[in-house]
């Protein structure tokens, strides 16, 4: 199954074992930058290293058993697969004890690792999904349009009109006269065919959600067009690229990533400056691991901004869910909290639950210097 969706992230998240730990894998498989025999050698190392790991940890016989059999099959399914696996990157989270098996295609390459934990460490999975947005691609002319869908790196002809040649067939008349209607009769000709594009852009819209929109024709004909449409299109309208209807679709995806590009790290940028901007005046903002998580808890938080590939171990109250860096006991719940491989998947996981943005920052924005960790607030308590 490939990675499509929050959706899909947010029902791994919710797997949880009552009596056993569960395996989250994830293997750099990229045969543009690794030979075949470097990814086996990896994933050799991987399972060795967590081997020996599994036998240092405090857990009962039982767990232990699932835990080594997660591996054995991790380990078989690899060996089977891996040859002809053509993604970037692979993750499995099994639970033997459980009979649970899953399997998510990356489109980008994850960091080498294994997680023995409650929940099935998404948070590299939430951190991929934040480099891509849904695109869609108009491209058209006077006569034709083409509507393209682009998402994790893939593109796909959602849908496509093509008219009649405009006739300028005279009638008998003035010839001045004849060409004034001729105009006239182009003019209505065009708005008609703009209109028909900008509602099927809208139907598009709602039936695929896109994030942005992207526009490849002539200047002259975008300003006929974009007055047509709908005030949701006008918002996700993100810019031009140089393609034509007739052009091929990798051209149309070529252009339309680099422009992609170009937004997401202005984006990133801005998000990083208002973070920033809000902290520094006191206003609707907040920083460092321990601040952030108890805005968080409290459902204050907006958009959790997190430094890429930070990790904390820390807590959580496995009564409220409230999430802690240090506190064994629970201040609200009076109950012992449960130590967390990385609280800040946990944290990332609980966003998304509470309808919280995340944005994972590249390095090296300013974020570093508070803590790699914050939040832009809904309110100031």
């Amino acid at each position: 199954m490939k990675l499509l969706s929050k959706e899909q992230i947010g029902a791994l998240s919710k797997f949880k074992s009552k009596d056993f730990l569960t395996t989250s894998f994830y293997l750099d498989t990229d045969k543009s930058k690794l030979t075949k025999k470097e990814i086996k050698l990896s994933l050799k190392n991987l399972i060795r290293f967590n081997k020996s790991q599994l036998e240092l940890m405090s857990l009962d016989k039982p767990q232990k058993e699932s835990l080594t059999q997660d591996l054995i099959n991790i380990n078989e399914f690899c060996a089977d697969n891996l040859p002809s696996y053509d993604f970037a990157g692979l993750s499995i989270f099994s639970c033997s004890e459980e009979k649970f098996w899953q399997i998510i295609n990356l489109p980008n390459s994850p960091r080498n690792r294994i997680i023995f934990d409650q929940n099935p460490y998404v948070r590299p999975l939430s951190a991929i999904l934040d480099e891509y947005h849904r695109i869609c691609v108009l491209t058209f002319d006077r006569r034709e349009a083409k509507w393209y869908d682009i998402f994790m790196g893939d593109i796909h002809l959602l849908d496509s009109i093509k008219r009649e040649n405009f006739s300028k067939t005279k009638e008998a008349g003035r010839e001045g006269y004849e060409s004034k209607r001729i105009e006239t009769r182009l003019s209505t000709y065009l708005h008609e065919h703009f209109k028909t594009i900008a509602n099927m852009t809208f139907d598009i819209l709602k039936k695929n959600n896109f994030y942005w929109l992207f526009l490849g024709c002539k200047d002259e004909y975008s300003a006929h067009l974009e007055p047509l449409f709908h005030p949701y299109l006008k918002k996700r309208l993100r810019g031009r690229i140089k393609v034509k209807p007739d052009d091929s679709p990798k051209k149309a995806l070529k252009e339309a990533l680099e422009l992609k590009n170009i937004l997401k790290n202005n984006e990133e940028k801005e998000i990083v400056l208002r973070f920033v901007s809000e902290l520094e005046k006191g206003g609707l903002a907040i920083s460092g691991l321990k601040n952030t998580l108890k805005k968080l808890n409290r459902g204050e938080a907006q958009t959790l901004l997190i430094t890429r590939n930070f990790f904390k171990p820390g807590r959580i109250c496995p009564k409220c869910n409230f999430l802690f860096v240090d506190e064994t006991n629970c201040p609200f719940c009076k109950v012992k909290t449960e130590p967390l491989v990385d609280v800040v998947d946990e944290a990332i996981e609980i966003a998304m639950e509470k309808k919280c943005q995340v944005k994972h920052i590249n390095i090296p924005y300013k974020l570093r210097r508070y803590g790699n960790m914050g939040a832009l607030l809904r309110y100031k308590t």
